[in-house]
């Protein structure tokens, strides 16, 4: 008898963990099907800049008025990590030079260093997500570059967080061919 008092209560509470536990949604990077040539060997993404409510955990949507709106389902990995590695390895597979994250893990250093810094990043309930701002490009020798970008993705807004997460994989993805073909030409 009093093995199965212990036993029941560890089962509550795990029930009720479970039940006060958000869902988590991992975002898969389209394809990547075409080349971009670079003129650098190797680039070294910096950490991506992101506002306050798209650095947090949960998924959040615009209304038409402005008002954020969050919901009770969290990304599977810190958007600003994420986005770093999915960024990399994007334009690694678009352009076939040596591209990582911060910090970066090679003893020679990069031949460029790319800063990303979201002004907005956010999916719109009008079935719109959108990405604006700017990209820095640094190099150790020859000509530094910057510019903006005001990118935007369709997707269903009735598909729920599935739908949230794909549309910010195409973003991604856009970004990296947009900065490959703009700022590492």
């Amino acid at each position: 008898m009093t093995f199965i008092k212990p036993l029941a209560l560890c089962a509550t509470l795990a029930l009720l963990a479970a039940c006060g536990a958000s869902d988590r949604i991992a975002v898969q990077s389209p394809e990547i099907t075409e080349t971009v040539p670079i003129r650098y060997a190797s680039v070294e993404v910096k950490d991506v800049s992101l506002p306050e409510y798209a650095a947090a955990d949960e998924l959040a949507q615009q209304a038409p008025d402005g008002t954020l709106i969050t919901s009770k389902v969290l990304w599977a990995d810190s958007p600003a990590r994420a986005i770093g590695l999915e960024l990399s390895r994007n334009l690694a597979s678009l352009t076939n030079a040596r591209i990582a994250p911060e910090p970066w893990p090679f003893e020679a250093p990069a031949s460029a260093a790319l800063d990303i810094r979201f002004a907005d990043l956010v999916a719109g309930t009008d079935g719109v997500y959108r990405a604006t701002g700017q990209y820095f490009v640094g190099v150790y020798q020859g000509r530094e570059r910057s510019g903006q970008f005001d990118l935007s993705v369709a997707y269903d807004p009735k598909g729920g967080a599935p739908a949230i997460a794909r549309a910010r994989g195409r973003i991604i993805s856009d970004l990296a061919v947009f900065v490959a073909r703009n700022g590492l030409r």
